[in-house]
């Protein structure tokens, strides 16, 4: 396990962890501080501009551990299907062009008025199936994140790690780097079989890590995330978990707090998460 003490490169933060800031302030403010990596959300990058964003990682040397999102694959109709794959495509897109090294890929829930959980799931799968196919023209690999099940209606019927996995199995059998998962602590810290499904995983199938903190009590399903340190998750015991696979990546903050982080001031915000990757991951 890595001693992250002496190792300060291995920090990225989500941008969704800086809602109060626009993209290039955020870009700018890691920049100074050395944190060089960043996973953007393609609606701050095309409010931004491509080749804005593009100017301004090279300027500040930071570089993208990820890129967010695409997925939301079940609807109810084909004319949606068609603007969605349309919508996931330019995501990819732009991902390849500031050469991000994955997209995450978010399931989606219920179609709207739908009670068919099964139907939503093989919506998914063939979606990922689909989107699977362009991204390899393009060789930008998709990261599923299963999400925790509070999420299953609305945002992601993908629930569990190994949800995720199983899709992956079958999607790309002989694990060739396209397809694989993102594991976000808040995500996945309850399930008992997290650390069998981490170690099937292995280093293949593990592309990126997002950190941040289970409250008690949660407030929002959504938006009250803790920092890390400020709630019940062992996170550096689930951190081991994934370095005991071989994965040395990016360890990447991601919090979503409406209540409490977003209402600082963003220097507060990456100070902060500078000090707990040193002391609490």
């Amino acid at each position: 396990m890595r001693d992250l003490s002496q190792h300060p490169e291995f920090l990225a933060i989500n941008t969704a962890t800086l809602r109060q800031w626009p993209l290039e302030r955020i870009i700018e403010a890691c920049g100074r501080r050395g944190i060089r990596a960043i996973a953007p959300w393609h609606d701050d990058v095309e409010r931004t501009g491509l080749a804005r964003t593009r100017q301004l990682l090279r300027d500040w040397d930071v570089a993208l551990c990820g890129y967010c999102r695409a997925g939301l694959f079940p609807v109810s109709s084909e004319a949606e299907r068609a603007a969605l794959s349309e919508h996931n495509r330019r995501v990819l897109d732009f991902a390849r062009e500031l050469e991000a090294p994955g997209v995450v890929i978010v399931a989606g829930g219920l179609p709207s008025s739908s009670r068919d959980l099964a139907g939503a799931r093989a919506q998914v799968r063939d979606g990922v199936a689909s989107l699977l196919d362009y991204a390899k023209t393009l060789s930008m690999p998709l990261a599923i994140e299963p999400l925790h099940p509070m999420y299953a209606a609305d945002r992601a019927c993908i629930n569990t790690l190994e949800q995720a996995l199983d899709l992956c199995d079958e999607l790309d059998p002989a694990r060739s780097g396209a397809l694989g998962v993102a594991v976000d602590c808040y995500h996945v810290w309850w399930d008992p079989k997290l650390d069998a499904q981490i170690a099937r995983a292995g280093r293949e199938r593990i592309f990126a890590c997002h950190l941040c903190d289970w409250l008690v009590p949660t407030r929002d399903m959504l938006n009250d995330r803790g920092m890390m340190g400020d709630g019940v998750i062992d996170i550096a015991r689930l951190r081991g978990s994934i370095e005991a696979t071989g994965f040395d990546g990016y360890l990447e903050v991601e919090i979503f707090s409406s209540a409490d982080w977003w209402q600082r001031d963003g220097n507060e915000v990456l100070d902060t998460c500078m000090a707990r990757y040193r002391t609490v991951v």
